[in-house]
């Protein structure tokens, strides 16, 4: 569990640094849906913080749909909208239709279990045929959305599309059968698009890090850690959590792939070297390139994902799809 922790020296205001670690925390699922935050006395003994400045992040986390308050009882991470296994008592026509259905196919001799395998193998045709995912991110942080691009279409093996949030409204007024997939970052602002057009949208849960974490934690002082991504928000929060962690003891230097020189210091200068996968094979190119200039050859991770696992599985039943299916 990820503990929270205050740097007073840094540039970064200290509201800041908390919210980011409680986004990142509720993000990651180390918070999971329906989990009690701590109560802001909690906080403020925990950061030092002013009650009333926990209070201000809590409310905060609040208008991004992240958490709701209950009268008396504290703040929780928001529970996910109902899920598809409670919707069939809303529709109890569509429940009498089915069960008319069911009745006329075993009355052809038909079994129950080869009744589900015709029925399962029509519905996979369907989404595999016509079900379009549309990945909301917004413009500013699309790298983000270019990672979450590459773990879905291999793991759903359907289309899957990239859209700014900003041209969400636009795509999905001249869109049909689509599901919109977004970081849990940023689910309150796609599900308000997204009611308009009766589209639903499902919240990913990004990787906690902790093995990157772990890493970063037994860094000796005065190491050099470069951070490289396609996503500058990925490489933002970044930073705040390392700093949140070592402070100045650790001097972190990070670059997204476009920005070529700030790469090339980076690989010059550090001694370890944190990456994600749509970044890896570049640093790698580099090192090898530049390996008759760097005294001592960096450590270099590559991150396993960007997707929680957890996620994909749960984004994988939501679709309707098995593993057996894909």
């Amino acid at each position: 569990m990820l503990q929270f922790q205050i740097q007073s020296d840094s540039d970064i205001p200290a509201s800041k640094q908390l919210l980011d670690q409680i986004r990142f925390a509720i993000a990651s699922r180390q918070y999971p849906p329906g989990h009690r935050l701590p109560s802001t006395r909690q906080l403020a003994m925990i950061t030092g913080l002013h009650r009333n400045t926990i209070s201000k992040i809590y409310q905060q986390l609040e208008e991004d749909g992240l958490v709701s308050s209950q009268a008396g009882s504290g703040i929780y991470v928001k529970t996910p909208p109902q899920s598809r296994e409670d919707l069939i008592g809303d529709y109890p026509l569509a429940r009498k239709l089915i069960n008319r259905s069911l009745d006329e196919l075993l009355q052809q001799n038909l079994s129950l279990r080869q009744i589900r395998e015709l029925l399962l193998a029509e519905i996979d045709w369907r989404l595999l045929s016509s079900t379009k995912i549309l990945i909301a991110i917004p413009r500013s942080d699309l790298g983000a959305g270019e990672l979450i691009l590459k773990e879905l279409e291999q793991s759903l093996k359907m289309p899957v599309e990239l859209v700014p949030m900003e041209e969400l409204s636009l795509v999905l007024a001249n869109s049909e059968s689509v599901t919109v997939v977004t970081s849990r970052y940023f689910i309150n602002v796609a599900e308000a698009i997204a009611s308009t057009y009766r589209v639903r949208v499902i919240p990913i849960d990004i990787y906690d890090y902790s093995q990157e974490l772990a890493i970063v934690k037994q860094l000796p002082p005065d190491s050099r850690l470069g951070l490289v991504s396609i996503s500058q928000g990925i490489l933002n929060i970044a930073e705040i959590l390392i700093h949140s962690i070592r402070g100045d003891e650790v001097l972190v230097i990070s670059a997204q792939t476009n920005e070529t020189e700030k790469l090339r210091g980076l690989i010059r200068t550090t001694q370890t070297i944190i990456s994600d996968q749509a970044s890896y094979p570049q640093v790698q190119l580099l090192l090898q390139q530049y390996r008759g200039e760097i005294i001592r050859t960096p450590a270099l991770i590559c991150s396993e994902n960007y997707i929680g696992q957890k996620s994909i599985q749960l984004l994988k039943r939501e679709l309707g799809l098995g593993d057996d299916q894909i």
